[in-house]
């Protein structure tokens, strides 16, 4: 039975009923008595829906694209059509999301946030028409908000449509961060050093190249969540409850995709062409959570060699300076730690987990549905969130304000036996291997052992070991395109503007 409303004699409260009985509303609340039960049946992470607004405007521009559809296929009348059209564009505008209640976390498939949805824009074209909140007689949160729908079909678009959002921005603070590795890569791309490899000394390199290898490995990760959004873009959208299209137009589908793509000036949306089994798949969210587990786990791996190359600053590698943030010891005075470094390697871990829970929630679906997208949808819209808030604590607080110890570099370069490398087409292997040792052994420089033996020149050492020729024969840091300062401005202002939407 659909929800129905009384008023009370204090004005307070509004009474509504649904099938399995009534529950006394607050009068000025945009939702209903579906939302009040799920909030109670629900109140598990203590997170409302609302934390994340992508979800929310995907969800409102569903709504309004089947308000669209249902209008042009005379399945909604054009007073009702244009009041709850209104309605969803207040929610697409950010308005009204304090009214998006129910928990992230929630059984029943999404009905919960679907219900959530439907009452808030319903009430608010009420409060349009001059109507009372709960007049569900005038306009039904289930037979005109809800029409031709499912959560089984909106849900799983509003999440895609709401990924796609989340995963640009993302994008868009990973490409500020690979712009800040390229700054590095050629502020050093003269700065010569000791490349290592399983922690032990190998071949001269600079610490140009180094800094520009981590904003390559930045930008192959940037290519692969790219890849994943035309994925995205394909939805079920009209398939209603299992992909049947029972309760719609038979032409409500391309009739809602078309008018969706309007709305979200996506062009790329489509229809799945295989409703029954797109209703019941969840693998583009398992291709999602890969792909940010995949870049979080990167953007790790380069958080441990920040760690490492700054370790000291006396009995470490000490070859960087990473910015002093905060104090870094409550018992040792002047310590200072790579807390933003370790503050990133934790939000991957945490990214790590949350892949291995998409990937049981998918597994777990069963026939015609998988009745643990919520926990999906949370757990991606999580990461995104923060491995983008990560990314840019790296970006800011660390990255760039980081220095070299030039001097310290040299030293190790001069007395380091992988020099000894760049010998070997000259002098042989054998001989090489013999130096390397006498001079660990001794603590003397190769060039001067090499001199000493007779086994070249000083002229011939110092032609060999010039520092652009040890570093390799590519430039330092190969070419670099860095983004114009006006386009950071802009990438970040935009950026700005999301984190005081989520407000998380």
């Amino acid at each position: 039975m659909a929800a129905q409303s009384t008023s009370t004699t204090d004005h307070a409260f509004r009474t509504e009923r649904d099938s399995i009985g009534e529950m006394q509303i607050p009068a000025d609340a945009y939702w209903g008595i579906h939302t009040a039960r799920a909030v109670h049946n629900f109140a598990i992470s203590r997170r409302p829906i609302s934390v994340y607004p992508d979800l929310i405007v995907a969800y409102a521009q569903v709504k309004q694209a089947a308000a669209r559809a249902n209008l042009e296929l005379g399945d909604l009348d054009p007073v009702r059509a244009d009041l709850i059209d209104r309605a969803c564009q207040d929610i697409i505008e950010h308005k009204l999301h304090d009214q998006f209640v129910v928990g992230v976390i929630q059984g029943g498939a999404g009905t919960s946030t679907n219900m959530n949805v439907n009452e808030v824009i319903a009430n608010r074209a009420l409060e349009l028409a001059g109507r009372p909140f709960g007049d569900y007689a005038y306009i039904s949160v289930n037979d005109h908000v809800n029409r031709s729908q499912s959560t089984n079909d909106t849900y799983p678009t509003a999440v895609k449509l709401g990924l796609v959002g989340a995963t640009e921005r993302l994008i868009s603070e990973f490409t500020l961060l690979q712009d800040a590795f390229r700054q590095k890569g050629v502020e050093f791309k003269n700065v010569l050093k000791v490349g290592r490899t399983q922690l032990q000394d190998a071949v001269p390199m600079t610490l140009g190249q180094e800094f520009h290898g981590f904003a390559t490995t930045i930008g192959e990760d940037i290519s692969r969540l790219r890849d994943v959004l035309p994925l995205l873009l394909e939805l079920n959208l009209g398939a209603t409850a299992i992909g049947t299209g029972i309760t719609a137009d038979p032409n409500y589908g391309p009739a809602v995709i078309r008018h969706l793509r309007e709305i979200t000036a996506h062009d790329e949306l489509r229809i799945a062409h295989d409703l029954i089994e797109a209703t019941s798949d969840t693998g583009v969210f398992m291709s999602l959570s890969s792909v940010m587990k995949r870049t979080a786990m990167k953007l790790s791996k380069i958080c441990n060699d920040l760690r490492l190359l700054s370790s000291g600053p006396q009995a470490g590698f000490g070859e960087i300076n990473l910015p002093p943030v905060q104090a870094g010891s409550s018992i040792m005075p002047g310590k200072v730690n790579p807390v933003i470094p370790e503050a990133v390697n934790q939000v991957a871990y945490v990214i790590a987990g949350t892949d291995v829970t998409v990937a049981m929630a998918s597994e777990s679906g069963q026939l015609q549905l998988n009745a643990f997208e919520p926990v999906m949808m949370h757990s991606l819209m999580q990461n995104s969130l923060w491995l983008r808030r990560a990314a840019r604590t790296l970006r800011v607080n660390c990255v760039d304000g980081i220095t070299a110890n030039e001097e310290r570099l040299a030293r190790m370069v001069s007395t380091s036996v992988g020099v000894v490398t760049a010998l070997t087409p000259f002098i042989g292997y054998a001989e090489s291997a013999k130096l390397a040792k006498d001079a660990l052994a001794s603590q003397r420089p190769i060039a001067e052992l090499v001199v000493e033996r007779g086994l070249l020149t000083h002229e011939q050492v110092a032609a060999i070991l010039v520092p652009t020729q040890l570093s390799g024969a590519q430039p330092a840091t190969g070419t670099i395109n860095l983004l114009p300062a006006a386009t950071v401005a802009s990438m970040e202002s935009e950026l700005d503007r999301a984190d005081e939407r989520e407000g998380q």
